[in-house]
């Protein structure tokens, strides 16, 4: 609507002060978080249909024994172990931040602070402490994955276990447990397939494609300069010819297991025949000192 005549515009303008937005700010970012891991998952976003592309990493912990004459006078008292826990790429994979935004570890709710988030490489948590138990690890993807959070779980070990236990232990060698992991697309979104597939060593995968779909239809040499693809390279240490090397590995390894077994139920049919020998003949076993 024009201004009557004879009237001066004036323009006015102000500056918020600081602590209003300081309250924006904080009413605004839990509500940018909840769009981009909740809303956004479940929003209709074109994707490569039959395609399935899948990225490896390594998650554990690495536990030792904290030395009594080189202790910190911060360490709690009660404390006998230092640990760190974390979630790292598969050598010689690159890092793992072009696909996962943040990581948070849940800690034993008697740590402080105990849901710890880390938002930049390397996602690991270092703490001490005297005991074992589970830690939930919550792993979330950029924004371009429109994925939701996937959570796994892991054992904080402490202490060594199995037959060379007792020498570990007087060793003080470190105790580490791991597991190898992959985290599985399917069908991923045309943005985040463009990011897992673009060229460089940071994009390598496995992918499967039915006939006609976009990843089976690239063409040319899997692996090659400027190819997109979605292949581990086959030089990499979880490529499918290590893969097919490890599961010989485990066939040998399940072969001998079946021989000891076998070995020891002779020494056992063995043992009890002498036992029946024995008693027919009113002698009594001597047990061994």
């Amino acid at each position: 609507m024009p201004a009557p005549a004879g009237t001066k515009r004036v323009k006015v303008s102000a500056t918020l002060p600081s602590f209003v937005l300081l309250e924006v700010s904080t009413v605004l970012k839990p509500l940018f978080h909840d769009f981009i891991y909740h809303i956004m998952p479940h929003t209709k976003f074109p994707r490569n249909k039959g395609v399935s592309i899948y990225r490896p990493f390594i998650f554990g912990s690495v536990a030792k024994h904290i030395d009594p004459n080189n202790r910190s006078s911060t360490i709690n008292a009660d404390h006998t172990h230092q640990w760190t826990i974390y979630v790292k790429p598969c050598p010689p994979q690159p890092e793992l931040s072009y696909f996962i935004k943040k990581i948070s570890f849940k800690l034993h709710e008697t740590y402080t602070n105990s849901l710890r988030t880390i938002e930049a490489p390397p996602f690991e948590v270092t703490e001490t402490g005297w005991g074992e138990f589970e830690v939930q690890i919550k792993i979330y993807f950029v924004p371009e994955a429109n994925e939701k959070p996937q959570t796994i779980w892991h054992h904080l070990k402490l202490h060594p276990y199995g037959p060379d236990a007792e020498r570990q232990k007087e060793r003080k060698d470190p105790v580490i447990s791991e597991c190898y992991e992959e985290v599985v697309f399917n069908e991923p979104v045309e943005a985040f397939y463009d990011l897992l597939t673009s060229s460089g060593g940071s994009t390598v995968g496995r992918g499967k494609g039915s006939k006609g779909s976009k990843q089976a239809s690239m063409g040319g040499k899997k692996g090659a300069q400027g190819d997109r693809v979605a292949e581990l390279p086959f030089d990499g240490t979880y490529s499918q010819k290590e893969e097919g090397r490890e599961l010989d590995r485990l066939g040998q390894a399940i072969k001998t297991v079946e021989i000891m077994v076998k070995e020891e139920r002779t020494r056992l049919e063995e043992r009890e025949k002498t036992l029946v020998d024995l008693r027919s003949d009113g002698g009594t076993a001597v047990k061994a000192r």
